[in-house]
């Protein structure tokens, strides 16, 4: 698998996700403890999880949404300290990720 037809099929994946207009299944709520807030490293963590679903996985800040397997996604809701997100995720099968991203989050990832 050359570089570019793994980005492809990386693409796909994610597309296929963002084309899911169901509403989650199941979502929690949190807050970003950590200093420096959900920043590349910390949104590499989320992705790394997030990769392992059946089904979409989602990060909410107010009225933006990204897809919790992209961390260039993540990082566009700029979630500083403070800030209130919320994860869902789409297929009901994949609450340990959901509650495992929660725990991630809430232990201000480990930093």
């Amino acid at each position: 698998l050359t570089p570019q037809q793994a980005a492809g099929n990386a693409l796909a994946i994610a597309v296929q996700r963002l084309m899911t207009n169901s509403a989650p299944k199941l979502t929690r709520q949190v807050i970003i403890i950590n200093e420096l807030g959900l920043h590349a490293r910390s949104a590499a963590k989320i992705a790394k999880l997030a990769g392992r679903s059946k089904a979409a996985v989602w990060i909410q800040k107010g009225s933006a949404k990204a897809d919790a397997s992209s961390i260039l996604d993540i990082l566009t809701l700029e979630c500083e300290k403070g800030s209130k997100i919320t994860v869902g995720i789409e297929n009901k099968s994949d609450s340990n990720i959901l509650e495992a991203i929660v725990e991630l989050v809430k232990g201000g990832f480990g930093e």
